[in-house]
């Protein structure tokens, strides 16, 4: 009896640690799901389009939060979007400043770093595009991570189930 008993307790905690365990698998994989992953492309030299897409993000954060929905989002630069990353005005690139952007960056930056720092959007940088203009890494603003290739990493975000958006 004493044998019987000792066999059915093991039982019995084993079976409750699989519950556990696959619980917390199930909470995890369910919880990856519930979150809103969306990637923004900026490739565009353009203020006022840079502008829209801060819009359509703080948004889109706003809309999140107020809904408590988690989410992952992140706006990766390529090209032209580097101008957006920095206070360099990258004078003899193909990505030189312009007094379009030489009116509006105070904005464009504290719109952009509000969104980093207090709501996490990410700030993806192609290291590609960093290196063609040979712009020293600490010229970038806090907080741009570099990626080895920027479409490649937006191609790989969409693998993974992010959303692509692109404001034309």
């Amino acid at each position: 009896m004493k044998y019987t008993y000792s066999v059915l307790n093991k039982l019995s905690a084993l079976t409750l640690m699989l519950v556990i365990v696959s619980h917390a698998v199930w909470a995890d994989e369910a919880s990856e799901e519930d979150i809103a992953k969306v990637v923004y492309h900026a490739d565009y030299a353009d203020p006022r389009r840079f502008s829209a897409m801060l819009t359509s993000i703080n948004n889109m954060v706003t809309h999140y939060q107020n809904e408590f929905i988690d989410y992952d989002i992140r706006i990766v630069f390529v090209a032209q979007g580097i101008r957006f990353l920095t206070d360099d005005k990258l004078e003899q690139t193909p990505f030189a400043e312009d007094s379009a952007l030489a009116e509006r960056r105070d904005e464009l930056r504290g719109r952009m770093l509000s969104l980093y720092n207090v709501h996490e959007v990410k700030l993806e940088l192609c290291e590609i595009t960093r290196a063609g203009v040979n712009l020293p890494a600490d010229k970038l603003y806090p907080g741009v991570v570099a990626v080895p290739s920027g479409v490649v990493q937006i191609a790989e975000l969409q693998r993974r189930g992010y959303s692509y958006l692109k404001i034309q």
